[in-house]
């Protein structure tokens, strides 16, 4: 019989934003697995590891060889629910035996910072793709949350929103480094963020009012 998966938030950056239940469970873990930084941020001596990287097969597999005997933590930035390796292991294991251990991802962080609601905001990644338009066009009292890349970053996406309707003063809060001492959040316009230097691997809020 197969042992626990379990998925642990590790939230936006700074270690004050995880949650308590996933450090615990990622400080007990036997094994542990995760990206190159989070496993050197939090992994120890007694643990076995494994980072994430590309080769994805290669961390099923590892995973699907160990939790025969051991239960295995998967550490993810942000929050497990939010774009994250949760979708893949699905697809790969049942999810009886994924346990996921919530914590707060980049893109709450970011609505928190402007003190905004976001029950009904729209949430788009263009972080290794773009939504379809359909999805990216304007909508009266909507606040759009966008996840970016270094393709799709404060610039293009700004001119792209532009390009499908959106008004070209319409309020932009560009939030970079969010948790960590060289935080930025820029408060700004589509217009003015499509002609600025670029801001990659950010957070975009759009549509919202000052």
């Amino acid at each position: 019989m197969s042992k626990k998966i379990f998925v642990a938030g590790i939230g936006p950056g700074d270690k004050s934003y995880i949650t308590p239940a996933a450090l615990e469970k990622i400080l007990s873990a036997k094994i542990l697995i995760g990206g190159r930084r989070a496993l050197k941020d939090f992994s120890k001596t007694n643990q076995e590891i494994f980072p994430i990287t590309r080769d994805l097969d290669a961390v099923i597999n590892f995973i699907r060889e160990k939790i025969l005997t051991d239960e295995v933590v998967v550490m993810v930035s942000g929050d497990p629910g939010y774009f994250s390796i949760l979708d893949l292991l699905r697809k790969n294991f049942p999810p009886s035996i994924i346990e996921v251990i919530p914590s707060i991802s980049a893109m709450q962080l970011a609505f928190a910072k402007l003190s905004l609601s976001w029950q009904s905001a729209k949430l788009l990644s263009f972080h290794g793709r773009r939504p379809p338009d359909e999805d990216l066009k304007f909508e009266s009292k909507k606040i759009f949350g966008f996840l970016t890349d270094a393709e799709f970053n404060s610039a293009t996406i700004s001119k792209i929103l532009i390009e499908l309707g959106w008004e070209k003063k319409s309020n932009l809060a560009i939030c970079s480094r969010l948790s960590y001492p060289n935080e930025k959040i820029i408060l700004t316009t589509l217009d003015a963020a499509q002609f600025s230097e670029p801001i990659k691997h950010c957070i975009l809020l759009a549509g919202f009012e000052l």
